[in-house]
């Protein structure tokens, strides 16, 4: 170890001198911890940091005007300082000159100003006055790149419009301002819409503008840029221009449909509804789209008013056949699936919508009637599925399946199908499967409870076998009618009105036990077998055909008790009997000397016999006037059927002047009398008319008492009927019972 020491000893003393004194130069300058080394070596390079970082900034602002370009709008606008990056850079040079002289506290104090966003000097403060001011923010927003819709500029629109060459420009800037105005009326999930929109649609007069020019003038002026010829039988989509409006008008009929919808008032509806039967023809092209209006317009056609249905199916209809390969199918099954859907009630008030929805169906089905089979196959199938299972389980959710409005409506619906396609054989291996079903839900309970809904079935039976000259059973389920034990019984109950079974299908045990329930049926009785031998009494086999029934008839007179009933019977049993003799008459001529094998022989002679007209046949359309009149007159009192359904009345005012009436005594008269000299005076009831003479008449208390209590009373329930509706036709028309008080009575 010692002599280690040593040898380092030496080396060390062994250094040149050199090395001494660059230690010594080495020890003079100050040693830097490796903190400050560090702050040093970012202050060389915060320069070179800033000069990236601005750079990035000024590409980010700069992709921000295609990005978000109102952003970059409102930012231009309201701090310009921040785009401006060569003003900025300018300040930063000369701000770093004066921080070169100071500190570095003053350095290190701007880098933190530099850290926050300072706001522009030309901001205005907010007042409680700027909520008021709109004319200014509309003309803000008009020049930040939204143009307000104004009338000046609709009139520009309509003259260019009505022009012979319309430019496509200012078609596509009238569906803009179309979807600008349906946006500012739409919900909040939809406002997004409205923020990128070209238009700024503001109050009522410009949007009614905007949709009535739509509405008048879009539909021509399309015509016209497509230069569509007036005979021209081209398609709209293959048109040379039509690539041009094709995307805006996508737009403007996804817009119009969604219009549709939000409307709830019959008469805008109306109007709409015109509008786009007439743009049916540009729909075809675009088949999603024309899927969702059919459904929207099949909603309008099930349940809306009486116009709003005609329209909506007139819409339908067009569309369907403009695109018949594709849209066909989809459109039968869902009006099918919406007529089941809403005939689930019926009742007056509901059974002509409903009957409108059965006839326009048929003509939707008669389109195409390969197309129909299918659809029609289907759900006859489905129909005796329900009645097998009926027979069957004999449950009653079974029966229930069966007994209902929506099955009825069903077989009425395919009895007028295959009537009105009799002349094409499509449908008519449908006639056996379909009356063999109706057959069974008559059989299914054949009791007097279910008499409405047979004779319902009978009806549908009767119309089938009319309209495709088909001979189907039918007397037998009508004459059994007349054996039913219920039927026969004498009535326990009278009931003052008369009995309907129109909007019937089964009847409880108080209504079976009313002489309106037998009156009714001995109605149908005889209505049905006159409407089915009116028909059938020029047919060669009449004479053999009501045997039967004039057998059973005659049963039925011999033990009926019941004057009317029996003086109905026996008049239809006198004519049916007559027409029989005029055949047999016609059969014992000369004339039949064919086989009856020959069918063209047979309907040759049939057809005379028609011309001849039978005894039947005029006693039937006689029948038939008096029977239409005494059904309108029952439709005109609409309000005493629905008495018997429990349906609320519906009562109109009357019409009413602009200021109420009063008479002598200060009342105000409810009704006052239409000439002049009887205007003010007191209403009176027919009772009343002989005491109140011109001569006065001596005093009664008591009477004066009760007359008052009546008229008190009969003013109070005119009021109660003419407060039901506050609605009159007359826009000057005042309610009166708003000013009636009870002083006043």
């Amino acid at each position: 170890m010692k002599l280690a020491t040593k040898k380092v000893k030496s080396l060390d003393s062994k250094k040149p001198k050199n090395a001494a004194i660059k230690k010594k130069k080495v020890s003079e300058k100050p040693k830097l911890p490796k903190v400050a080394k560090k702050a040093v070596k970012d202050e060389e390079k915060r320069p070179k940091k800033q000069k990236a970082a601005k750079k990035s900034h000024k590409k980010d602002l700069e992709g921000l005007k295609d990005i978000d370009p109102e952003f970059y709008d409102f930012l231009k606008k309201n701090d310009k300082e921040l785009l401006d990056f060569n003003l900025m850079d300018s300040d930063d040079d000369e701000e770093d000159q004066n921080e070169a002289e100071q500190k570095d506290d003053g350095a290190e104090s701007e880098e933190d100003e530099e850290k926050y966003h300072k706001p522009s000097n030309d901001l205005e403060v907010a007042s409680d006055e700027s909520d008021f001011e709109g004319d200014d923010d509309d003309e803000d927003v008009a020049a930040g790149g939204v143009q307000k819709i104004t009338l000046n500029l609709l009139r520009q629109w309509e003259l260019q419009l009505s022009k012979p060459t319309v430019p496509i420009e200012t078609v596509r800037q009238v569906i803009q301002a179309f979807n600008s105005a349906l946006a500012s009326i739409s919900a909040d999930n939809e406002g997004e819409k409205a923020n990128t929109a070209a238009y700024k649609v503001v109050g009522a007069a410009a949007f009614n503008g905007v949709i009535q020019l739509c509405v008048i003038h879009l539909q021509p002026a399309i015509i016209n840029v497509l230069g569509v010829k007036p005979n021209s039988s081209l398609p709209l989509h293959k048109h040379k221009k039509w690539v041009k409006v094709r995307g805006c008008l996508r737009y403007y009929l996804s817009d119009l449909i969604r219009l549709v919808e939000q409307i709830s008032s019959s008469n805008i509806l109306n109007v709409l509804l015109k509008h786009l039967h007439q743009m049916a023809g540009m729909v075809a092209p675009f088949t999603a789209l024309g899927k969702t209006i059919l459904k929207r317009l099949i909603v309008l056609w099930a349940t809306g008013d009486e116009t709003v249905r005609v329209l909506s199916f007139l819409c339908i209809l067009k569309i369907t056949r403009k695109q018949q390969a594709t849209m066909l199918n989809h459109v039968l099954k869902a009006m099918y699936l919406a007529y089941v859907r809403n005939s689930k009630f019926v009742s007056p008030n509901t059974l002509p919508g409903i009957n409108f929805m059965r006839r326009s169906l048929v003509e939707m089905f008669a389109l195409d009637l390969n197309v129909s089979y299918q659809h029609a196959f289907l759900y006859i199938r489905q129909l005796a599925i329900h009645l097998r299972n009926a027979v069957i389980l004999k449950k009653k959710d079974s029966f229930q399946a069966v007994y209902n409005w929506q099955y009825i409506n069903s077989l009425r619906l395919w009895a007028d199908l295959l009537g009105a396609s009799t002349n094409k054989p499509q449908l008519q291996p449908l006639v056996y499967p379909l009356v063999t079903i109706t057959t069974g839900v008559i059989r299914l309970i054949p009791t007097a409870q279910y008499f409405p809904l047979r004779f319902h079935c009978l009806q549908s039976l009767i119309s089938l076998a009319k309209e495709t000259n088909t001979y189907i059973p039918i007397l037998p389920l009508i004459v059994e009618v007349l054996r039913s034990n219920t039927f026969n019984r004498k009535h326990t109950a009278v009931s003052m009105k008369p009995l309907q079974f129109t909007c019937i299908l089964r009847l409880n045990k108080a209504q079976l036990a009313e002489n309106g329930f037998r009156d009714e049926v001995v109605e149908q009785v005889c209505g049905l077998l006159l409407e089915y031998l009116a028909h059938e009494s020029a047919t060669l086999a009449f004479s053999d055909l009501v045997v039967p029934v004039v057998v059973a008839l005659k049963a039925y007179l011999k033990e009926c008790r019941n004057a009317n009933y029996t003086r109905k019977l026996k008049q239809l049993l006198d004519k049916i009997q007559e027409s029989s003799r005029f055949i047999e008459q016609q059969r014992s001529k000369s004339s039949v000397n064919f086989d009856l094998k020959n069918a063209q022989a047979v309907q040759a002679w049939e057809q005379q016999v028609r011309n001849k007209r039978t005894p039947l046949d005029i006693y039937y359309a006689s029948w038939l006037k008096t029977h239409e009149t005494k059904k309108r007159r029952q439709a005109a009192q609409t309000d005493d059927i629905n008495a018997d359904y429990d349906i609320p009345k519906l009562k109109k005012p009357a019409a009413k002047s602009g200021v109420p009436v009063r008479n002598e005594q200060g009342e105000v008269e409810l009704f006052p009398s239409d000439s002049e000299d009887e205007a003010m005076d007191i209403p009176k009831d027919d009772d009343d008319e002989e005491e109140e003479e011109v001569q006065p008449q001596p005093k009664q208390p008591k009477r004066k008492e009760d007359k008052k209590k009546r008229k008190s009373e009969k003013s109070q329930e005119s009021a109660v009927e003419e407060a039901g509706d506050d609605y009159d036709e007359a826009a000057t028309a005042v309610d009166i019972v708003k000013d009636l008080d009870l002083d006043d009575w």
